[in-house]
């Protein structure tokens, strides 16, 4: 049997199957750890594909199993994410979301959809596969502590143990019919940053009486962006950056504390680290400075992303067979983030980018937006190259 005829000839038997699931998921979005029905739904098409698995894993997870030849001789991890988004959709679509203010911006309809088509191949054709693949259908990517480092947790590289993963993302910078790859280095940490700086309020009129919060927010602001953005002191890539400010002032009013909420995302643990500890010294430095109090929380995020050489290259190799090397592309790095990493940190992976946009059909808005949306095509591409990578 010619595995790569079969898995597109079986591809495209299920592709009308397919595009009616995605629409089910696209129009019945739910937000992070909330995914009930999106996991219910998913255990009733697996239980119709006689695929077994177990349920309420770190909440609404789902962990598939398909055992082939030798079943303990290896273990490789297909994984998909099914939360949706805070958005109100403007696509007028007949799989509009119909849940108000929630919907599937970023693609994990796509996703959860071509890694259940992957899953029912290789069911199929599961007496030519050799170990174990577990199929992953994780909760809550969108929002910390991420449902991949829960699932983990839980136990999901173990028993049988992971010895390769898996997984894909919508790329609406793509067209449809084309992929992307990148070894090594992919995509950031990312870390939330919260700054508190409590200084002494007054009437704005009298400058000797208060001290001013804002300024020194200011200043340390300056001094942040000056040290890591302007000039930084490795080729290691950072990004530090403040979208929010708050304080109580008016125009006549100083007022005691000012409230900054950013980002710090990079690609070396060690660094990320170092700069952790800078960031504490500065705000010292300037509560020192000032003789005020100051406070900046750091919350750990999720770790950068790293694919593994071989197993890249090995994916990368495949997708040309299947699509063409004139459709296959090289990534470049993203300061974007992905719980994904965690399991990256683990094991050798391969994470890519599946293109999903058509500028024919004027379809081509960034995810996160409320008129994301993606050719249905890309989901034949996303469940044969699925397939495929498994029987490298």
């Amino acid at each position: 049997m010619n595995l790569q005829l079969e898995i597109k000839k079986l591809t495209e038997e299920l592709f009308p199957y397919l595009v009616n699931v995605r629409r089910h998921l696209h129009q019945n979005p739910e937000l992070s750890f909330k995914e009930y029905n999106t996991s219910k739904y998913i255990q009733e098409e697996l239980t119709k594909h006689n695929i077994s698995f177990k349920a309420n894993v770190a909440g609404t997870g789902i962990v598939a199993i398909i055992e082939g030849q030798n079943p303990n001789s290896d273990c490789a991890l297909l994984r998909a994410d099914m939360d949706a988004l805070p958005i109100q959709e403007t696509n007028n679509v007949s799989y509009k979301s119909i849940n108000n203010g929630v919907m599937h911006a970023c693609g994990h309809d796509v996703h959860s959809t071509c890694v259940l088509g992957a899953a029912i191949i290789l069911n199929q054709l599961k007496n030519n596969l050799k170990g174990t693949i577990k199929i992953i259908f994780q909760p809550g990517e969108e929002v910390l502590p991420g449902g991949a480092k829960l699932m983990i947790d839980e136990g999901i590289l173990e028993n049988p143990k992971v010895n390769k993963a898996i997984a894909l993302h919508v790329f609406p910078n793509l067209e449809v019919g084309k992929v992307g790859f990148k070894e090594g280095m992919y995509m950031a940490s990312t870390d939330e940053l919260y700054l508190t700086i409590n200084g002494k309020g007054g009437h704005a009129a009298m400058p000797s009486e208060y001290i001013n919060p804002l300024i020194i927010a200011s200043e340390i602001l300056l001094k942040i962006n000056q040290e890591f953005m302007l000039e930084p002191k490795n080729n290691i890539p950072t990004v530090i950056a403040f979208g929010k400010i708050n304080s109580n002032g008016a125009t006549n009013v100083i007022p005691e504390q000012v409230n900054i909420a950013g980002t710090f995302r990079t690609m070396d643990e060690n660094w990320r680290k170092q700069v952790h500890q800078r960031l504490q010294e500065i705000v010292n430095n300037f509560s020192e400075k000032y003789k005020i109090q100051s406070h900046i929380e750091i919350v750990n995020g999720y770790p950068f992303l790293i694919n593994d050489n071989m197993l890249t290259q090995a994916c990368r190799n495949k997708a040309i067979s299947v699509l063409g090397h004139e459709n296959v592309i090289e990534l470049p790095l993203r300061m974007t983030a992905e719980d994904f990493a965690y399991i990256t940190q683990k094991v050798p992976s391969c994470f890519f980018r599946l293109g999903t946009a058509n500028s024919n059909k004027k379809i081509s808005a960034g995810v996160h937006t409320s008129n994301f949306d993606v050719d249905e095509n890309s989901i034949k591409v996303g469940v044969e190259l699925l397939a495929n990578f498994f029987f490298i």
